[in-house]
């Protein structure tokens, strides 16, 4: 019977001790040419404007918002990038901040909150992000970099 138990105790810290997945620490490369999904420093940075922070909570601005976000994401033709740009209302005027891929979206954005609140309040602030390179067009391009250095 002491036996058995050793054996169990024995199996079942080796369970635990080889079962358990090995840390992994996620490194952050804090190059600008990193787009990042967490724009929070840049928003501290430029602290410029209107800031959801400061959208007040009152019926009329958060259903301008509502409305607008509703019209933005019905939208299949604008990217998942345009659908999460920020809508902050405040006291019927309305600010879009964030990025989005193209010109045609960033009007298409605009004109979304326009046909909600009319066109003199929409203040647009929304900036085209540089388009991302796919890892193997990147890879391709740093080997042949390397090739001409040498």
């Amino acid at each position: 019977m002491k036996t058995i138990t050793i054996l169990l105790a024995a199996t079942l810290s080796a369970a635990v001790a080889f079962g358990t997945p090995p840390a992994v620490h996620a490194s952050q490369n804090t190059t600008k040419s990193d787009t990042k999904a967490d724009n929070t420093k840049k928003n501290k940075e430029e602290n410029k404007g209107a800031t959801a922070e400061q959208q007040k909570e009152n019926k009329t601005d958060r259903e301008i918002t509502r409305e607008i976000r509703r019209t933005v994401v019905k939208d299949k033709s604008l990217s998942i990038t345009a659908h999460n740009v920020k809508i902050i209302t405040k006291n019927g005027h309305v600010t879009l901040k964030g990025p989005v891929k193209s010109e045609e979206e960033k009007n298409t954005v605009e004109k979304a909150a326009a046909s909600v609140v009319g066109k003199g309040k929409v203040t647009n602030e929304l900036e085209i992000a540089p388009p991302k390179e796919k890892k193997e067009k990147k890879d391709k391009k740093e080997q042949k970099e390397q090739k001409e250095n040498k």
